[in-house]
């Protein structure tokens, strides 16, 4: 195995999105009782639509919102091991698990930044989330924002057999949401996204007829699509579905799609959520670049079928304050 190493000059932006909008003005000519012609001016009041998802969460994925000033959140997100051992680990309770632990703050308006911990390499991620549009009657017909995440890498490596430089240890994601309340229960969204690996792993495999070696490698940067929705039962309970798709194909390890649901839980500061999906790496990047579990049957690049239905249970709780 050979890693190739490849450092971006500068930190690229997904998508610079710029939207300006003109406020509206409406003059009102009314005829008074002495038959004089009075002018009077009235600002038309923009209300943007509210609660097009309760969460910044959808399962694995963020969702459009942005908390409102002085919002602080902690999440607590959690998941199983792969229900396929059956009773052998209770579908997957008892398998080995991965947490992360994560706060996020709104200083200002339409931005919220988090930082967070999760177990699986011991991956330490800061993020910020922009809302650059609000869905809004009349002027908008969805919202749009702008979320993006840097990781790091803090395994121990005292002998540097896993990373080089530590550079390599560096990890981005960057994502535009797209969303449209479409009913006061139902809501939709869909999210194109890239992910860059600072380093990849590469494979040399030989050819038994000829002898000759291939170099094999994954790619720098992947690109995904994710589609997600969300349909309200009740005022505090929802049901919820989320698919992510690949779009990068890569020489060898190429992710595979994620395909999860679940149901929501809601008060006026708390958040729970209760699903099944593919996904148990807990970070955006990460889980885009290196999804193992797949939902369908697929063969590899090596021509191997591979089984599917490797899902995994999981919850996410988030809790909220207001400063």
């Amino acid at each position: 195995m050979k890693l190739k190493i490849k450092i971006p000059n500068c930190l690229f932006t997904f998508i610079t999105m710029l939207v300006t909008g003109l406020l509206i003005q409406v003059s009102l000519v009314a005829q008074d009782s002495t038959g004089a012609t009075a002018t009077t001016t009235e600002k038309v009041k923009i209300k943007p639509v509210k609660n097009t998802f309760q969460s910044v969460w959808i399962i694995d994925n963020q969702t459009v919102m942005v908390p409102v000033k002085g919002t602080f959140e902690m999440d607590i997100m959690h998941r199983f091991g792969t229900v396929q051992k059956g009773y052998d680990d209770f579908w997957g309770f008892f398998a080995p698990s991965n947490i992360r632990l994560g706060v996020s703050y709104a200083p200002v308006n339409k931005l919220n930044i988090g930082i967070g911990l999760t177990k699986s390499n011991m991956l330490w991620d800061a993020s910020a989330k922009y809302s650059i549009i609000t869905q809004t009657k009349g002027r908008y017909p969805v919202s749009i924002t702008y979320y993006g995440d840097v990781a790091y890498d803090t395994r121990k490596d005292a002998d540097k057999s896993i990373f080089k430089y530590q550079s390599q240890r560096l990890l981005f994601f960057n994502q535009v949401i797209i969303a449209r309340k479409i009913t006061d229960k139902f809501s939709v969204q869909v999210a194109p996204s890239i992910s860059h690996q600072n380093a990849v792993n590469g494979y040399y495999t030989k050819n038994d007829s000829t002898g000759t070696a291939k170099f094999s490698e994954m790619k720098h940067d992947h690109f995904a699509l994710s589609v997600s929705a969300r349909y309200k039962l009740t005022t505090v309970t929802s049901v919820m579905v989320n698919y992510d798709q690949p779009l990068t194909k890569h020489a060898t390890n190429n992710p595979n799609p994620n395909l999860s649901f679940g149901v929501e839980f809601n008060t006026s500061n708390h958040s729970f959520q209760l699903f099944m999906g593919n996904y148990s790496l807990l970070n955006p990047q990460r889980n885009n670049l290196y999804n193992t579990n797949s939902p369908f049957a697929y063969t590899d690049v090596a021509g191997k079928k591979v089984s599917g239905g490797k899902f995994l249970i999981g919850f996410n709780i988030t809790r909220l304050w207001n400063y």
